[in-house]
């Protein structure tokens, strides 16, 4: 298999090295992180995230509470009352989980959106660019163990993607 594929390797860099195909690099990670939009929507999505725990963690002390207050009452209570008791817990338990739950999906799903639509602005962007610059090939830096500095294009791209958007709202 090894073989198979270095063979492979070898013919079709072969063929390619007679030609002028201009190749280039771009970091996806550094757009996503470091554009204006990418730092706005992480910022408003860290602020949901922060609310979201803040709300999580006064739900989780009233539950504790409720726990605590519950034990205490344990030989005094009526045995139907206990249970009782011990079920509207649970059911509060529940309910918390599953509203948990579903606050970190649509923070998730928000988070994937704001995404999708990024890459979305980057790819238009990165096709012009391409035409622009008689571009034959564009590679996630990722996807790279050694290159030129001057292949990577992630620092042309960040400025036209900054033209090109600065803010978006999250739905």
């Amino acid at each position: 298999m090894k073989k198979i594929f270095l063979i492979f390797f070898l013919i079709i860099f072969n063929n390619f090295s007679y030609a002028e195909e201009k190749i280039v690099y771009l970091d996806i990670n550094y757009l996503l992180s470091e554009s204006e939009v990418g730092k706005y929507v992480n910022s408003n999505l860290k602020k949901i995230a922060d609310e979201n725990n803040k709300i999580f963690k006064n739900f989780e002390k009233e539950l504790k509470s409720d726990e605590e207050k519950l034990l205490t009452q344990q030989n005094i209570l009526k045995k139907e009352d206990y249970e009782k008791k011990i079920s509207e817990l649970r059911n509060k338990f529940k309910s918390y989980q599953d509203n948990k739950k579903s606050k970190n999906k649509e923070l998730n799903q928000l988070r994937n959106n704001a995404g999708n639509i990024i890459l979305k602005s980057i790819n238009e962007i990165m096709n012009e660019y391409s035409k622009n610059n008689s571009i034959s090939l564009v590679i996630q830096k990722q996807s790279i163990i050694i290159g030129k500095s001057e292949l990577d294009v992630t620092n042309d791209v960040l400025e036209l993607l900054n033209k090109k958007i600065t803010k978006l709202e999250l739905k």
